[in-house]
């Protein structure tokens, strides 16, 4: 029995959204009760499939399914300690925004197809969590691309048409450099998986500049989704999409796809010690520095809310970026608990987001005035959301900037300190200002568009924003307790630098 879970499990949990995906086209826009209960059913049953594979996982055992595609070519789709965090991050938030969308979707058109293709673009990012090779996870990652495409021209708007073909120039530059990486990286090596501390760390390759060229293509293209600067400009355009979306963009899917691809290309493919020693470590801590300055920078322009929050997501995407390159074990915990910390902190800022313009019809920031006296549980949520992106604590934030700064001391780049410090009064300066609105300022007469909304989808929306909120505080408050995401990250960062 055990051995038929271990092959099977990865597989089925990848699958099982994709299932309910299918079935929910063709159940068709009439099936409204059905296709509720398919996107609940799937949500819980991928998060119960991943209960299992953790609990196979502590047991010593490496779920593992792998079919030989071509020689040397294998699609292997395995269950290790990092891919167990993004996959469970994945299925928690997945269902929590299941939740939120049924609800926020409520009385618009073309809800069977959004559904759909919303549970096959979860399915290609649990397709990239469990991915055991570079090969699979291009695969899944170019996947990701056609399924997230119709969820950012959902409204069907000009504007929606329009940064949809950007998010696809975008994407598919990026693919494109990626494939041309991943093939002459696969003429070198022939087919290697990940393996902790670096596949090609283990070779003998003479290599040098062939090793940096491809390791510069492959960031190109995971970049492009990471929205490393100069490559993000897609990010904030992508924002005409319902609240939901940008929620998955910005906490699980694309964004976190592309940093969780670079987490894996220079701690499980290269290795920090070969990227160390290749000189690439430096160029690349620079530009996620570059890019968590700019991002900050821009959002302080914004007063579209949604457009504020997407600059503040390349910035704060990079922390994870900045982490991993600067190196050494501390700096990497700091990196990789960002990976779910910010996932929490701001995928409760876009739900409070979407609750703003769906109830009210705020949409720009300028329109926040004494919204917390109107909306006082969505307004906590976004304090807590946006004291978290500050990073002070108890929230989430302060966890992973403490141990980036202390970890970029340790491997003595502590100019990395000045970066944490000036990204820190950047996000003070652009988020302290709406909380004075929310919370000090009186609310207008009139609010510009107050909809009706039913006490079902006012606990649906509310509910799951208030859940994300008490995470981003929970992980914070008790970091130090076992089966927290730091004591976890910290567990898989031993296998990196032992």
């Amino acid at each position: 029995m055990i051995p038929f879970l271990l092959f099977w499990l990865p597989l089925a949990t990848v699958l099982v959204s994709a299932m309910a995906g299918l079935l929910i086209f063709i159940a068709g826009e009439r099936q409204q009760r059905l296709r509720t209960w398919l996107n609940l059913a799937a949500a819980f049953l991928k998060l119960l499939l991943i209960a299992l594979i953790g609990l196979l996982v502590m047991a010593g055992h490496t779920p593992e399914f792998r079919i030989s595609l071509l020689p040397e070519l294998d699609l292997v789709l395995r269950a290790d300690g990092l891919s167990m965090l993004f996959a469970t991050l994945s299925a928690l938030l997945w269902l929590v925004t299941t939740i939120y969308a049924i609800a926020y979707l409520e009385h618009t058109p073309n809800r069977a197809r959004f559904f759909g293709f919303f549970s096959l673009c979860v399915t290609s990012t649990m397709g990239i969590a469990m991915a055991g090779n570079l090969l699979t996870f291009f695969i899944f990652y170019e996947l990701l691309t056609l399924t997230t495409w119709p969820l950012v021209v959902h409204t069907g708007t000009a504007a929606a048409i329009a940064s949809g073909r950007t998010y696809l120039r975008y994407t598919l530059t990026g693919s494109a450099l990626f494939l041309i990486g991943l093939v002459w990286l696969y003429g070198l090596t022939g087919g290697q998986d990940f393996i902790a501390g670096g596949t090609l760390a283990a070779l003998s390759l003479d290599q040098d500049w062939s090793l940096r060229i491809i390791f510069v293509l492959l960031v190109i293209g995971m970049g492009v989704k990471a929205a490393l600067f100069p490559l993000h400009a897609w990010l904030p355009q992508a924002m005409v999409a319902p609240a939901p979306v940008s929620a998955l963009l910005h906490a699980v899917a694309v964004v976190k796809a592309g940093a969780f691809g670079l987490v894996r290309l220079v701690e499980d493919v290269y290795g920090p010690t070969l990227v160390s020693e290749l000189g690439l470590a430096l160029p690349l801590a620079v530009v996620a520095a570059v890019t968590i300055i700019y991002g900050s920078t821009m959002a302080l322009f914004q007063d579209d809310l949604k457009k504020r929050l997407a600059y503040s997501t390349v910035s704060q995407v990079s922390y994870i970026v900045l982490g991993i390159a600067i190196g050494g074990p501390v700096a990497t915990i700091g990196g990789l608990v960002h990976l779910v910390h910010q996932g929490l902190m701001k995928i409760t800022l876009f739900f409070c987001a979407g609750i703003f313009a769906n109830f009210l019809g705020v949409k720009k920031i300028h329109q926040l005035d004494g919204i917390g006296h109107r909306l006082p549980w969505t307004s906590a949520c976004f304090t807590i959301g946006a004291l978290g992106m500050i990073g002070l604590p108890p929230v989430a934030g302060f966890i992973s900037k403490w141990y980036l700064g202390a970890g970029a001391v340790a491997v003595d780049q502590t100019w990395v300190i000045g970066v944490l410090v000036a990204s820190t009064l950047l996000n003070a300066a652009y988020f302290l200002p709406l909380l004075k609105r929310i919370w000090l300022h009186q609310p207008p007469k009139r609010w510009p568009e107050e909809a009706r909304v039913s006490r079902i989808e006012t606990l649906a929306m509310v509910g799951s924003t208030v859940t994300t909120a008490a995470f981003s505080l929970a992980v914070g408050l008790l970091a130090g307790f076992p089966l927290s995401p730091l004591s976890w990250v910290t567990g898989i960062v031993t296998d990196y630098f032992p």
